[in-house]
């Protein structure tokens, strides 16, 4: 009986992250500017990004492009409460799965080049920061700066924008002294290999 049941959780467990995966190939295939790599963000590139969220700060975190939610699961269990965490999510495939994976998370529908429109519903003055799993690369350099630009104007003061790339420079060029770029970590072990840049406005003295 024990063994049954065993065999039935693992079941559950590798059928989960196949049809994640698939679903993954399946949205890359259809809209590859919109989903940066056939498979999902690995766990040790997801805790490197969530590592940096600021638990004791008191503000929710907004997450863009969770696809089949690897990072969302992380920064849960980093502590971050489901109710203060805001997921925003371009794909309709993936809102379902979200939905389902995540109750009590924040699932918003929407696009991140478009803030005003995707957050004008949501009641949140300040983040502690941003996780951003967005495919940034595909975007012309002129957007990815006004996306950063507007995504810390949303966050705490000195606090970061948190964004990997496969890439080996930063995808997003510092803007004329506006924020500063730091290189945060090299996760080898992703497939691909990731690195991780966080993008923060300088703290006035």
């Amino acid at each position: 009986m024990r063994s049954r049941l065993k065999n039935s959780i693992v079941g559950k467990v590798i059928s989960n992250k196949f049809g994640n995966e698939l679903k993954f190939i399946k949205t890359w295939v259809s809209s590859p500017k919109t989903t940066g790599s056939i498979v999902p963000t690995g766990v040790q590139l997801a805790r490197s990004m969530a590592s940096v969220i600021r638990t004791d700060s008191g503000l929710p975190v907004l997450e863009l492009g969770p696809g089949t939610g690897p990072i969302t699961r992380t920064i849960l269990e980093r502590g971050v409460a489901p109710k203060d965490l805001y997921a925003l999510e371009y794909s309709e495939e993936f809102l379902k799965t979200l939905h389902n994976a995540f109750p009590g998370v924040n699932i918003i529908q929407g696009d991140a080049f478009d803030l005003d429109r995707a957050l004008a519903g949501v009641k949140v003055d300040e983040y502690d920061c941003v996780i951003s799993s967005l495919p940034l690369l595909n975007f012309p350099q002129s957007a990815r700066i006004r996306l950063i630009e507007s995504l810390l104007d949303r966050i705490a003061p000195g606090r970061p924008v948190v964004q990997f790339s496969y890439g080996p420079m930063s995808p997003v060029l510092a803007n004329r002294g506006s924020y500063v770029v730091e290189h945060h970590d090299w996760v080898m072990r992703n497939v691909p290999p990731a690195r991780v840049w966080l993008y923060r406005r300088p703290v006035k003295n």
